[in-house]
């Protein structure tokens, strides 16, 4: 069958793949930094294995490596699937794929190096942001130039999030990474003081709102209904909750600077718009979990499903947890806790993770021309060591940031403050192996992932399905 009658799934099977395997390697970052922080001794005195330079390892590599995976491989398959059109450019997704593998092998070993901007989410040095422009730009050409020349009529709600994602990480990316290069390791951003720390914060908020959020939408539109065999319960309210997202996020950012040297007004705007945000996301996930209407039995027996549909859950777990959080008074206590910790992982473990996990339970078969998975109950042996890991890990650090911010603002009768900083990390330690354990759980089936994953593909033959032809 010629090319030009099937779809470009190599592109797709390459990113899928990617995607547990960078899982892999982020979450094993993220499970020795959580040890290091029981026993700091496990850096073994060398510096590139220290917390603070494995701290934006793990970061970047969970958030652009295997999330940035995902996004891309499922979104390649997506809008060639709901456009009926082989992908535009030809060679150009081949690019996107080993460009995307080149920053990723870059920033695994810049920033162990300590070559780092020290911007949040976005420490990697210049020729990397480099690097990353020309990969997005050519990312973009695919996706919308596939939109363009598309067979339906209709671009689907899915192709809606993954545009806005596309387009506003574009943005985001160029504006917060302006910088004046001082050496081919060093440079200097543009913006003085205050104003670093308020475009800094609009970059880092918008990188959950659409890198961790919107792209992960297009996923849940796409794979919730085609897993449970049901259409997506409201289009209507789909179209209106990516309006009302896409046209809230990006004023939310300023939560992340109260009482900071931030103007009063902009910090309150931030808290605002992090309220109004709670209804578009509610909205979002209603509607995913109510696109099993009449499909409630197949929970039981479907261990993707499971995924889905429970890191819908913990969306909406997060996106009520996060605008309450904004709120000044709330934040004056949870404001550098571990509340805040738990909060992002509810987020990256709870939803991003497993509405990923089950997106490529979903792929795999599909691109490799099998049935299923080699092991359903080796999904469902994950879904559950996923579900009481996420559980471990964020309800510990609910818990510990509480209590570090009552004991950090504890005083006595006469002014004076009741605990020293060192007795609230003693208090600390408890909770930190409990993180310690379920972040450690959510790895190992990330494990059980790589092994199914494995014995899926071996010895099966790679397909491209047929694009319909019109009549």
């Amino acid at each position: 069958m010629s090319t030009e009658t099937t779809y470009n799934y190599k592109v797709v099977r390459q990113f899928t793949i990617m995607t547990v395997v960078w899982g892999i390697v982020g979450m094993l970052v993220g499970v020795l930094i959580a040890a290091q922080l029981i026993w700091p001794n496990l850096n073994f005195d060398i510096p590139w294995l220290t917390y603070s330079r494995l701290r934006p390892l793990h970061t970047n590599a969970v958030i652009f490596a295997f999330g940035g995976s995902a996004l891309i491989g499922t979104s390649y398959y997506v809008v060639q699937r709901t456009c009926q059109t082989r992908l535009f450019g030809g060679g150009l997704a081949a690019f996107t794929f080993w460009g995307w593998m080149l920053v990723i092998v870059l920033a695994a070993v810049t920033l162990p190096l300590g070559l780092t901007s020290s911007k949040e989410y976005a420490e990697l040095e210049w020729p990397v942001d480099l690097l990353i422009t020309a990969v997005w730009v050519a990312y973009a050409i695919v996706f919308f130039g596939t939109i363009v020349k598309r067979k339906t009529k209709h671009i689907y709600v899915a192709n809606w999030f993954y545009g806005a994602f596309i387009l506003t990480i574009a943005v985001l990316h160029i504006v917060n990474s302006a910088e004046i290069p001082v050496s081919w390791t060093k440079s200097y951003s543009v913006y003085p003081g205050t104003i670093d720390a308020m475009v800094q914060w609009w970059y880092g908020h918008n990188a959950v709102g659409f890198f961790l959020t919107a792209g992960f939408l297009g996923m849940m539109y796409y794979f919730i209904p085609k897993q449970a065999n049901r259409p997506v319960f409201s289009y209507r309210l789909s179209v209106v909750h990516f309006w009302a997202l896409i046209s809230t996020y990006m004023w939310a950012g300023p939560h992340h600077l109260h009482y900071t040297a931030l103007p009063n007004w902009a910090q309150s705007v931030g808290m605002v718009f992090s309220l109004i945000l709670l209804a578009p996301s509610w909205g979002g996930m209603i509607n995913g979990i109510m696109t099993l209407s009449g499909a409630w039995h197949k929970l039981r027996t479907d261990p993707i499903l499971k995924f889905l549909i429970v890191s819908l859950s913990f969306y909406g777990m997060s996106t009520f947890e996060g605008p309450m959080m904004s709120v000044k008074t709330v934040n004056a206590l949870s404001h550098y806790t571990e509340w805040t910790i738990g909060h992002v992982h509810s987020g990256a473990l709870g939803w991003v993770a497993m509405i990923t996990i089950g997106s490529v339970y979903f792929l795999l078969p599909k691109l490799f021309g099998r049935e299923q998975m080699y092991s359903v109950k080796l999904i469902d042996w994950h879904f559950w060591m996923s579900t009481i890991g996420v559980v471990l890990y964020v309800v510990a650090l609910w818990v510990a940031g509480i209590m570090q911010g009552l004991m950090w603002r504890a005083v006595n009768a006469d002014g004076t403050l009741t605990y020293s900083f060192v007795e609230s990390l003693e208090a600390m330690y408890p909770f930190y192996f409990v993180r310690l354990i379920g972040g450690g759980l959510f790895f190992l089936g990330m494990l059980v992932m790589a092994y199914n994953m494995v014995k899926t593909i071996s010895g099966a033959k790679a397909v491209n399905d047929p694009i319909p032809q019109a009549a």
